[in-house]
Formats: structure tokens, C-alpha cells, sequence
């Protein structure tokens, strides 16, 4: 089975040849699936995959083809109440927990219909001169799908761990030594002082993009702190485990204690304890735990259990910014191939600010200062969630190269474990 071949965006190719890598990459990443795969649901925020191809599909007949392609044609007029998402402007919706219950369209037709836009997008984009809106909603598209083309992952993920069969997706691409060995966690000391957050000068080009949550820029007053040089690993947070962590209330907030009792947490998903040894389902099937890696599917609740047992805290999404400012983007993103959260190497002083694993911040997901959503259903994008998340920082070994940059603002609830989230700790 071929592995991955991910081309960062480049501005110097035409806009239907960046719309065309980044689509062609998305069904690249359903090739290991066998058609039965493509329709499970395994649970209310797990999409099936071949919804998310019909619905990346759907923003752009939506939002680009019907309002500026003439004599556009909607491949099926049925489409737009089965694949908008949260969109309210644009109008009713197929439940979102009944998306495993539809096995009608076939596979073959979510394909057809991609072919079909796809081409329709072409005829768009084949004009000399597009205009600044359409640039701008490409732009915007193009990042929608690459969102989704991690949640492709995660989702993909989930539906193999509940299969009894322990299902691989694709075999490992590079193995990591079990015992390799792990470089010591020191913090990185950051002077207080103001400090200016957010993206400052967000464009329509795909490398200068930037969400409407992520502006406007403006200015944060910051405390000293220190970061921690890496992420917390597998080993460290199995002594928490050892410790009893999942058994004292007083690490845990009122509402992540209540859940490890309903839910009856142990360990993070995807953990399991095979003949007293613990193992961990990943995209490359059932493997034994290796303690060097970072530990990644914990919730908020569990991030922040874990940092009040070894007398840290959770870094603030500002804090976060601040230390990833003039750092490379670059690290375990889905270019490198692996699909699974790799051992910190120790060559710099921080290390792993992307890629590997989401890293869950203190931060409520809050509108900045001066923040407005755009007009239209599109201003529905960020803006309407911004209630009960959290921010998360930095990416993960699922999000692809040329979608994330240093105020990427991702954001989910408390309990969420399906991501590859993790901790970093600060103090």
C-alpha cells in the first residue's frame, strides 16, 4: 500500500492547482478504506467518511459554485439539506448524529459528485481574473477541507477501535524504538510584559490565510512564565495512573470528576491493559504502549488532573503564542507520514510545538477584542461556538502542512478525547 506523498501549498501554482492538491489529497487519504468503511458512525461527533467527502464537496457547489459560476447546476438538489453541517443562513440540516444511518448516496455517487464539482470548480477558476471574493472563499475551502481531512483521520480512527477486529488503517511507515530514550522535561523562563496576540495582517493567499477567530490582533499583558520543553510522555503519565490519578477527586475539576465516575475513565482512549501489559490502538492497528512517545487522546479534564498531580498547570493559549513566536512550523505533521505521536528528540530547547499532538491551553474559547464574524452564513464558521470550548494549540501528526501556523486557534469541549490532544505543562 502506497504511503502518503503531502505537497505543502505552493503560491506559485495556479488556484485550481492548489484546489486540485488538496482535494486529490483527501480522497488519497480513504484509499485503505474498503466500502463498508465509508458509512460507520461510531458515535454522535464521529462523521462517516464519505460524509465529510460529500460535505467539503457541498461548501464549494454552496458557497462558490451556485452564487458565482453561471448557469451552475447543483449536482443533486437533495445534497444541501444531507450534507450541511451547522450552516443555518443556508437551511436545514439532516441530524448529525443520523449520518451512519444513511447508506444512500453510495460511495460511488459522493464520488461522482466530487468529479462533478470539481469540474465545475475548474470551469470557476479557469477565468484570468477571479475576483477578491472568490479568492477568498477558495482560500477559506481549501482550509475547510484540510480541517476535515483531519477529522477524516481521528474519525477513521474511532471506527477502528470499536471494532472488535482491531482494524489497521495502514502499517507503520517508521517504527519507533520502544526504549528509546526520553530528553529531560525543563522549562523554558518567558519575561512578563504586553505582548501582541492574534494574526496581524490575515490575506486571501493560502499561505497568509488566517480564521476570523484568530483576529484581530491586539495587545495582552503576560506574567513571567515558564513552558515546558516537550510534551508530556506515555511513561510519565502512567506513573500518574500508578499514582491513582483516576482515583482522587482532588485533581480534578468538579465536572472531570463527575465524568471519570459516569464515563469510568482509567486511562486515555485507546489505552488497553492486555495480560497486565498496556497497549494502544493507532492508525497502524493494536501496538504495546511506548513510554518515549507523547501520550495524546486525554480530554481537558484529564490534561489539567495531570498538571495539578506534578504541581504545574496548563499554559495559556497567550502563553503558548508567545513561546511559539519566531519558532519554525515545523515538526510531526502529516507530511512526515506517521500518523501517530513520535518521542522528542531532544536537539532543541523546545520542541514539539507542532505537530505530534493538539495541546489543550487553559484558555476559554472567547472572542478576541474587536472580533466580528463575517456577513452571511460563512460568519457562522467560528464565531457561534464560542461558548463551553477549550483552545488548543499547535497541531497534531493528523493536520496537514501549510494549515497551521502559530495563532491557529482550535478549539473543543472539556471532555473531548477523540482528537490526538496532549499536555504540555507550564508553570
Amino acid at each position: 500500500m502506497p504511503h502518503l506523498s503531502v505537497e505543502k501549498p505552493n503560491i506559485t501554482l495556479g488556484l485550481f492547482d492548489q484546489y486540485q492538491a488538496v482535494r486529490q489529497l483527501s480522497e488519497m487519504l480513504c484509499q485503505p478504506l474498503a466500502v463498508e468503511d465509508y458509512g460507520v458512525q461510531s458515535m454522535a461527533d464521529v462523521s462517516p467518511p464519505k460524509w465529510h467527502l460529500a460535505h467539503t464537496s457541498w461548501f464549494f457547489e454552496t458557497f462558490l459554485l451556485c452564487p458565482y459560476l453561471e448557469n451552475y447546476e447543483v449536482f443533486s438538489a437533495k445534497y444541501s439539506y444531507l450534507f450541511n453541517s451547522y450552516y443555518e443562513a443556508v437551511g436545514s440540516r439532516h441530524p448529525r448524529a443520523q449520518r451512519g444511518l444513511l447508506s444512500r448516496p453510495t460511495v460511488a455517487e459522493i464520488y461522482q459528485y466530487r468529479a462533478y464539482v470539481d469540474a465545475a470548480m475548474r470551469s470557476l477558476l479557469s477565468t484570468t481574473d477571479p475576483s477578491p471574493k472568490i479568492t477568498e472563499l477558495l482560500t477559506l475551502g481549501l482550509h475547510h477541507e484540510q480541517q476535515h481531512q483531519e477529522l477524516l483521520l481521528t474519525d477513521i480512527k474511532h471506527i477502528f477501535a470499536i471494532n472488535p477486529l482491531r482494524p489497521v488503517y495502514r502499517p507503520a511507515a517508521v517504527k519507533t524504538a520502544p526504549d528509546q530514550a526520553v530528553s529531560p522535561l525543563r522549562f523554558l523562563e518567558f519575561s512578563g510584559g504586553l505582548y501582541t496576540l492574534g494574526h496581524q495582517q490575515p490575506g486571501s493567499a493560502i499561505d497568509n490565510f488566517a480564521f476570523d477567530n484568530e483576529v484581530p490582533a491586539h495587545t495582552v499583558y503576560l506574567q513571567d512564565f515558564a513552558l515546558a520543553s516537550r510534551l508530556v510522555t506515555n511513561g510519565e503519565y502512567l506513573e500518574f495512573i500508578e499514582a491513582g490519578g483516576y482515583e482522587k477527586p482532588e485533581y480534578w475539576l468538579s465536572e472531570g470528576w463527575a465524568t471519570v465516575q459516569t464515563q469510568r475513565w482509567n486511562a486515555p482512549l485507546y489505552w488497553e491493559k492486555i495480560d497486565g501489559q498496556w497497549w494502544e490502538m493507532t492508525l497502524m492497528g493494536m501496538q504495546s504502549l511506548n513510554l518515549a512517545q507523547p501520550v495524546c487522546h486525554v480530554s481537558l479534564f484529564e490534561a489539567d488532573a495531570f498538571a495539578n498531580w506534578c504541581d504545574r498547570r496548563l499554559p495559556t493559549e497567550a502563553e503558548w503564542e508567545v513561546a511559539a513566536a519566531g519558532m519554525p512550523i515545523a515538526g510531526n505533521l502529516l507530511e512526515s507520514d506517521r500518523l501517530h505521536p513520535q518521542p522528542a528528540s531532544g536537539s532543541q530547547p523546545i520542541e514539539q510545538l507542532y505537530g505530534d499532538v493538539w495541546e489543550w491551553t487553559q484558555s476559554a474559547y472567547q472572542p478576541y477584542p474587536g472580533f466580528r464574524p463575517a456577513a452571511g452564513a460563512v460568519g457562522e464558521y467560528n464565531g457561534k461556538f464560542m461558548c463551553n470550548q477549550t483552545v488548543l494549540r499547535g497541531g497534531s501528526c493528523a493536520t496537514p502542512p501549510g494549515h497551521i501556523r502559530p495563532t491557529y486557534r482550535n478549539f473543543f469541549p472539556a471532555g473531548t478525547r477523540w482528537q490526538f490532544s496532549g499536555i504540555r505543562l507550564a508553570q
